[in-house]
């Protein structure tokens, strides 16, 4: 198609070479031999740049397919279903509420969700890091079978615990129970704790929780952690996740006693009560490792390792401040301990791991990193019956490490001292499911070195833990049901030592004996416990902020509460909302009895506002139900018993009546009587009622609005509010009558007119009856909310200090600071319910104390509500221009690779989990938010049009795809280059700082708006034809 045109025309396109790339109409198939494919596909190939095999030595860095980025983290939550009776809950050995948690990321409230996390589970930042959970809360997912597949349960925990531990904020105990100082005698009794890991670190920091004041754990390291620190890779779990939880459990004053092993020095079972200690917990992990009798004898020098050996060795020399010393042995973890650090176990060529368990991969991943040039992996079973599971085998596979299955070991060959090579049995699986070994075929597999990663077991420790007895299987003999010792009631054990051998069954071993622990502990003393477990939360500093407000003459004890919606459709629903800890409800609308209504059926249905969008996390609902169906009658008997069984809440009666004195003074008198605290006059309701002369038909007359204002102040003493219509030419006109008409403050705004939408055959959703027919609905929740903002500001900034209850798309605790700061003392929820359950209280409720709290840290200065900074772009990348793909990702895996054997691994070890926060600033209150931006919103006049701004990318964080691109030429000012090799976008000195590009990137963060530099000189197209102020709009 050619383009007409003339040189001299102003519809000429220029920048030609700019829109080389634009997208184009195809008007022909596209031809391109398969050759050329062949050769070009490798350049833009992005899903094989990992480093694997021997390019992997010294690199420590996080290798976990969950983890997630601030963006996946948000669509990951966004996707989640929040079931109810969460199956994934269930499979939980620690029973973590999932779907609060997520819903609380969803929010982009991550102190929430940690909340919840920690709660239930002290580990909760090791555990979302290491956790199977692919055989646990994964494995039950609901949407395991659906396309998208299951939720990454496990990358989420550790998202949102990884910001936690950014905010560096302490642990205190749930402020509502008895101080320390004012427990029984029973709290200060003496708990020992064996072995500083998962289950002891769990079990003391729920005893703490309790209020027990002297606990303390045993460890023979002189660092904390046990198998977590020696036995699993920094680059699966770092040394200072597990130093920050340790922090956390410290923070309630339990205290650790490093270099104390059991079974040496006298240091006992027996003898660790015989001084004075009440209750003993054993969390030792199993420290002697099995080995085949054909490597008995081998040494380290041989070249023959256990994980027992070799696991803590690679930690000690890759872990920041696990080795103390720098210099020492760490207790064995250290190679070499005369040289100035620890090193890691100098492995070259061959290397066979046996076993096919989870440690048996942290060996083969960790080997590679340790010099190996190739990994063996050697089972007797099948691959389909490997005990790892598939987070483990899948990245092992990945690395390029081979596995053998079907293999038993027969013989080391050694040459010179050393192994040269293992022959191996084939073994067989039967019928019966038995693996056989068939002993006529072998098979031999050159080796310089052998990791055994056989199991463990308790060996020589055990005389040293009597009076605990074991079983014939070399386990503790406990009370599978408390974890009490069967001989000894002040005896209990978990985790590795009774067979749970996971991280988080430790962990909630530890948890599960501290009510245990209590209950014995109690009784020692003649007191009793509840039947039923009730260990405390998690609790910080920000859990004491204050977020209550006097607002129109009334104590809000929070700012959420119910709209006048389907939330409040009946009282006893009012109630299970006041339950789960809501601070106000506004009743459903009710009339006198002669107005009584009738709803039609369907009457509320999704938006399409978020697009082809379907269950939770709708952006809009459209609904055309009327007024409440029950009587006047109903509601004020249930008004006065809810204010009878919930003093401190705050319940608002909303009514409605026609334009008539009588009507509203006898309702208004009728609810004031019935014991509510204020009223809200429904003079905008967009549906149905205003056919019959009531809400929107009154609402729209600043005259009728104004009247009736008159009329319910002349009425009763109490506040009442008049409910706003958006759907009005200016909102601050009706908000200016009923503030003449004496109206305590108003509500903005309810539903916005509208059609939903249509389908195929000209009918709409909802559809009525056998004519099919519909009417305008109103619509709710995010889609209105710039709608609400917009008329919730011109409020306050007409009517200074007037008292506004907002409404319209309120969904998070980020949400409702918005229209705080537009004005708004407090604000009113329905449509998130709709999506979700009155339980997203707690979320809101964390959300804005957080919030608050936040505040007063000068260090967190530069967060964004709870989002940190972004990571700087590594120095050995930068400048560099080299995209992730292709020959580019082959460059930035050789820089890679070369700054990993410079690198220090042990550099940048000191305490990063200080648990003081900096000084902090006074922690403003929510009275301090009502009003903060409205100062800032105003007239386009006032805008600077000298302080202009230009769009800068970040080409670390671009994926390449082009989005900014494509919208800057088809809808902008064609400022950026798209390079055709890099794919790397460049703004231009033509960006004019419209910010398009900022809003389609799918990276956030990743362009960013700078200060202009250079002067902005606009593209007239046609000189004027007078001089342009430079002030001109």
């Amino acid at each position: 198609m050619s383009s007409h045109h003339h040189d001299h025309d102003v519809s000429q396109v220029h920048n030609q070479e700019i829109l080389e790339l634009n997208p184009k109409i195809q008007t022909h198939a596209t031809f391109k031999p398969t050759a050329v494919t062949t050769k070009t596909k490798r350049h833009w190939k992005q899903n094989d740049g990992m480093l694997t095999g021997c390019n992997l030595k010294k690199d420590f860095a996080d290798i976990k397919h969950t983890t997630l980025t601030e963006k996946g983290a948000l669509a990951e939550a966004n996707r989640c279903l929040k079931c109810a009776d969460a199956p994934c809950q269930k499979s939980c050995p620690t029973q973590l509420d999932i779907k609060s948690f997520i819903g609380a990321i969803a929010n982009k409230n991550y102190y929430g969700a940690a909340k919840a996390i920690f709660s239930d589970n002290p580990l909760g930042l090791t555990c979302g890091m290491v956790c199977p959970t692919s055989d646990l809360c994964v494995g039950g997912c609901n949407l395991t079978h659906s396309e998208e597949g299951a939720i990454n349960i496990g990358g989420l925990q550790q998202f949102a615990t990884e910001i936690f531990k950014k905010m560096g904020i302490p642990q205190i105990r749930d402020p509502s129970l008895p101080a320390l100082d004012e427990l029984p005698e029973s709290y200060q009794s003496k708990i020992a704790l064996l072995g500083c890991g998962p289950a002891s670190i769990s079990c003391a920091t729920f005893l703490a929780r309790l209020g027990y004041s002297d606990i303390t754990i045993f460890e023979k390291n002189e660092f904390h952690g046990g198998l977590s620190s020696l036995e699993i890779p920094q680059f699966r779990l770092p040394y200072d996740v597990v130093d920050f939880e340790v922090q956390l459990m410290k923070d309630l004053g339990v205290k650790v006693e490093y270099g104390k092993e059991v079974g040496k020095d006298g240091l006992t079972v027996e003898s660790i009560h015989n001084k004075g200690y009440e209750a003993v917990f054993v969390g030792l992990g199993m420290p002697s490792p099995k080995i085949d009798k054909i490597f008995e004898g081998f040494t380290i020098q041989q070249g023959f390792y256990t994980s027992k050996d070799f696991l803590p060795k690679v930690s000690a020399a890759s872990k920041p401040g696990m080795c103390a010393c720098k210099g020492g042995d760490a207790n064995g973890a250290c190679e070499d301990s005369s040289s100035s650090t620890p090193s890691l176990p100098s492995l070259h060529g061959r290397v066979i791991v046996l076993g096919a368990g989870d440690t048996a991969f942290d060996c083969a991943t960790s080997a590679f990193r340790c010099g190996a040039s190739r990994v063996y992996v050697c089972f007797r079973r099948g691959i389909t019956d490997m005990r790892a599971v598939p987070e483990e085998a899948d990245l092992a596979k990945e690395e390029k490490c081979e596995f053998m299955p079907f293999m038993l070991p027969k013989q080391v060959i050694t040459r010179d001292g050393k192994i040269a090579a293992v022959e191996f049995y084939k073994t067989e699986k039967g019928d019966d499911d038995v693996y056989k070994v068939d002993e006529d075929q072998f098979v031999r597999i050159k080796a310089d070195f052998v990791i055994s990663a056989f199991g463990s077991e308790i060996g020589s420790l055990a005389p040293a833990l009597s009076p605990l007895t074991l079983t014939k299987y070399g386990y503790a003999d406990i009370d599978n049901m408390t974890l009490q010792s069967k001989n000894v009631p002040w005896l209990f054990s978990g985790g590795d030592l009774i067979g749970n051998g996971t991280t988080v069954e430790a962990t909630n071993d530890g948890k599960t004996a501290s009510w245990a622990i209590h209950r014995y502990l109690q009784s020692l003393y003649g007191l009793t416990t509840s039947p039923t477990p009730q260990l405390p939360n998690f609790f910080t500093p920000i859990d004491l902020v204050d977020i209550s407000i006097d607002f129109a003459g009334l104590h809000f004890p929070n700012p959420f509460g119910l709209a006048s919606a389907t939330p409040c459709t009946s009282a006893a629903m009012i109630r299970r909302a006041f339950e789960a800890g809501w601070g106000f409800a506004v009743t459903k609308t009710f009339s006198l009895d002669k107005d009584l209504v009738t709803n039609v059926s369907p009457r509320i249905v999704r938006g399409q506002t978020s697009g082809h969008k379907f269950g939770p996390g709708q952006g809009s609902f459209l609904n055309i139900e009327l007024i409440s169906e029950k009587t006047a009658a109903y509601w004020c008997k249930a008004v006065g018993e809810l204010k009878r069984d919930f003093p401190s809440q705050i319940i608002i009666a909303s009514i409605m009546c026609g334009f008539n004195k009588d009507d509203w003074t006898t309702l208004a008198k009728m609810a004031e009587a019935s014991g509510a605290d204020a009223l809200e006059l429904n003079l905008s309701c967009p549906h149905g009622m205003g056919e019959r002369g009531m809400g929107l038909a009154c609402g729209q007359n600043p005259d009728l609005v104004l009247q009736i204002s008159q009329w319910v102040r002349a009425a009763i003493k109490i506040p009442f509010f008049a409910k706003l219509t958006p759907n009005v030419t200016e909102v601050k006109e009706i908000a200016k009558a009923a503030h003449q008409g004496g109206a305590t403050g108003v509500t903005a705004i309810n539903t916005v007119s509208g059609l939903m939408g249509l389908r195929g055959d000209a009918t709409a959703w909802p559809s009525v009856g056998k004519e099919q027919r519909t009417t305008y609905g109103g619509v709710s929740g995010n889609a209105v909310r710039p709608i609400a903002l917009r008329a919730v500001s011109s409020i306050a900034r007409t009517l200074p200090g007037y008292p506004i209850m907002a409404t319209g798309g309120i969904d998070s605790a980020d949400s409702c600071v918005q229209f705080l700061q537009c004005g708004a003392g407090v604000v009113q929820i329905c449509s998130s319910i709709q999506n979700q359950d009155f339980t997203v209280i707690q979320d809101y409720i964390t959300g804005l104390k957080a919030y608050l709290y936040l505040q007063s840290r000068p260090d967190l200065k530069n967060w964004d509500m709870q989002s940190p900074p972004r990571d700087p772009i590594p120095e050995i990348y930068r400048g560099k221009h080299l995209p992730k793909f292709g020959e580019y990702q082959e460059e930035r895996n050789k820089i890679k690779i070369e700054a990993n054997q410079k690198a220090d691994l042990l550099a940048n070890g000191s305490n990063n989990n200080q648990r003081s926060p900096p000084a902090a600033n006074k922690i403003p209150n929510v009275l301090d938010q009502v009003g903060r931006a409205v100062s800032r919103i105003g007239e386009y006049n006032r805008l600077n049009n000298q302080e202009q701004v230009v769009a800068l990318v970040n080409e670390e964080l671009c994926v390449n795809c082009g989005k900014c691109y494509m919208t800057c030429n088809d809808s902008g000012y064609q400022a950026i280059k798209f390079d055709k090799n890099t794919h790397i976008p460049t703004i231009t000195d033509d960006c004019t700082g419209c910010t398009l590009c900022v809003s389609v990137c799918p990276i956030i963060d990743c362009i960013t708006m700078v200060p202009r530099t250079i002067p902005y000189i606009p593209q007239r197209g046609i000189p004027p034809t007078t001089e342009v102020s430079s002030s001109a709009h």
